[in-house]
C-alpha cells in the first residue's frame, strides 16, 4: 500500500504515471505534480480513460525547496519519483531529506549553466540519506538505468570479470519532421554537442563530439545504422563500480538530416547555453530553440519504427574470453497504443516505474544514495519482461566496436 508523488509531466512523466496506474497493487495512490498543472490534468484524464484509475494532480515549482516541502508534507508520499529536469535533482533531493521521504530519478544532476554530466553532486548526498534512513535511487531510466542493469546482469550471470563495455543506443524511429528531438530538446542537444569522453585504462579520455563513427547492424531486423561515440553518465558509475573494466564507450545512432541541422544550428549559435541580450531581455539561445521545435510528447502518433538499446560486455569466463550482448527492442507505435507515447519516453518511463516498485516492495530498499548496478539486477530484469520491455541475451555476438 504505497502513495507516490511523481514530479514532471513531460513525455516521460506521462509514461511513468500510466505504468504506475497499471500496477495498482503496488502504487495504491498516485499524485502527479508539475509547474504546469494543466499538463498533469491532461495525463490524469488519459489515465482515467485507459485504466479507470483516478490520479490526483498538483502545481509545484521544482526549483523551489520550500514549495516542494509544503507539497510533500501535504501529500505524505512514501516515495518521490523525479522525472522533472536534471537541473532540479538537488532541490528535490533536499526537499525529500527535509520531509523524510525516499527519492528516485532517471538522469543525473547537471548545473543549468554548464553542460556537465557528473554524479559528484548527488554522490555527495550519500551520508545525509544514510543518516536519515532514506534511500535515493539514481538513474532509473533506460540509459542510464536499464543499460546499467544489462551490464550488471551480464557480469553476474555470464562473466567472471568484465574488461570491455559498449552501450549502444539505436533509435530506428521516423517522426517525419526535418528536425526534432525525442526528449527534452535542451537536454538532448547539450548531450550531443558536449565533448565525448570514454573510459580507457583507468581514466576518461576526451575527444571531440561525434568524432568516431561505426556502422551497427541491429538484431531483429531493426536495421543497420551509423552510431557515434559520445559521453553518457552511466559510464562514470559503471567504471567506478566495476573497476576491472579497461574500456567503456557509449554509442548513439543519428541520421544525416539530424546531424546536418544540428551543425547549422550550432554554427549560427542557436545551441548556445550562455544568455544573450535581445531587445533588452536576456535570452538563452537553446531555450528559445526549444520553443520552436516540436514537443517530444507530441511525436507519439507520428513516430514509426523501433528502438534497439543494449550493452555489449566482454571479459573472461573460466579463463577464456567471452562476450555477451543484452538488449531490448521497442516498437514506437505499440508504445503509442498502450500509453500514448513514443518509444523514447516509454523506454525511460517503464524502468522508472520498475525502480520505484523495487524500492516500495523492499527488494532494493536500503539507506543511502545508490546507482542501479549496486543493486541486484535479477528482480528488475524479471519486471522488464513483465511490464513491456522484454530483453534478449546473445552470447558471443559478432560485434567489434573500435577495439
Amino acid at each position: 500500500m504505497s502513495k507516490v508523488l511523481i514530479i514532471g509531466a513531460g513525455g516521460v512523466g506521462g509514461v511513468v504515471t500510466h505504468k504506475c496506474a497499471q500496477v495498482a497493487e503496488v502504487f495504491t495512490e498516485i499524485v502527479l505534480a508539475s509547474r504546469t498543472e494543466a499538463k498533469c490534468k491532461q495525463i490524469a484524464a488519459q489515465v482515467a480513460e485507459m485504466t479507470g484509475r483516478q490520479i490526483k494532480t498538483a502545481q509545484v515549482d521544482a526549483d523551489n525547496v520550500p514549495e516542494l516541502v509544503e507539497l510533500i508534507n501535504r501529500i505524505k508520499p512514501e516515495l518521490v519519483i523525479n522525472v522533472a529536469l536534471p537541473y532540479q535533482d538537488l532541490t528535490i533531493m533536499d526537499a525529500c531529506l527535509e520531509t523524510g521521504v525516499h527519492y528516485m530519478d532517471t538522469a543525473n544532476y547537471e548545473p543549468e549553466d554548464t553542460a556537465k554530466f557528473e554524479y559528484k553532486w548527488q554522490w555527495a548526498y550519500q551520508e545525509k540519506f544514510e543518516k536519515a534512513g532514506l534511500m535515493a535511487l539514481l538513474g532509473s531510466g533506460f540509459d542510464p538505468g536499464a543499460t546499467n542493469m544489462f551490464t550488471a546482469y551480464a557480469i553476474k550471470h555470464y562473466l567472471d570479470e568484465a574488461h570491455y563495455l559498449d552501450i549502444v543506443d539505436v533509435n530506428g524511429g521516423d517522426h517525419g519532421y526535418p528536425f526534432a528531438t525525442n526528449f527534452n530538446p535542451e537536454i538532448n542537444i547539450r548531450e550531443v554537442t558536449a565533448d565525448c569522453r570514454h573510459w580507457q585504462d583507468g581514466e576518461f579520455v576526451t575527444t571531440p563530439a561525434m568524432s568516431l563513427k561505426e556502422s551497427f547492424g541491429c538484431p531483429e531486423e531493426v536495421g543497420t545504422y551509423n552510431i557515434y561515440r559520445m559521453y553518457h553518465e552511466e559510464l562514470e558509475s559503471l567504471t567506478k563500480h566495476y573497476p576491472s573494466i579497461k574500456r567503456a564507450q557509449f554509442w548513439m545512432s543519428f541520421g544525416d538530416s539530424y546531424l546536418k541541422h544540428l551543425e547549422v544550428l550550432g554554427n549560427v549559435g542557436m545551441t548556445g547555453i550562455e544568455p544573450i541580450e535581445y531587445k533588452g531581455q536576456q535570452i538563452v539561445p537553446i531555450q528559445f530553440l526549444k520553443e520552436l521545435l516540436p514537443d517530444p510528447a507530441s511525436l507519439g502518433p507520428r513516430t514509426k519504427g523501433k528502438t534497439c538499446i543494449g550493452a555489449i560486455v566482454r571479459g573472461i569466463k573460466d579463463g577464456k574470453e567471452k562476450s555477451v550482448y543484452v538488449y531490448n527492442t521497442c516498437d514506437h507505435q505499440a508504445c503509442y497504443q498502450e500509453v500514448k507515447s513514443q518509444a523514447i519516453s516509454y523506454t525511460t518511463g517503464v524502468p522508472a516505474m520498475i525502480g520505484a516498485k523495487m524500492m516500495l516492495e523492499g527488494k532494493w530498499m536500503k539507506p543511502g544514495v545508490w546507482n542501479m548496478e549496486q543493486l541486484d539486477p535479477d528482480p528488475f530484469m524479471d519486471d522488464m519482461n513483465k511490464y513491456g520491455l522484454p530483453w534478449t541475451v546473445i552470447e558471443d555476438p559478432d560485434y567489434d566496436l573500435a577495439h
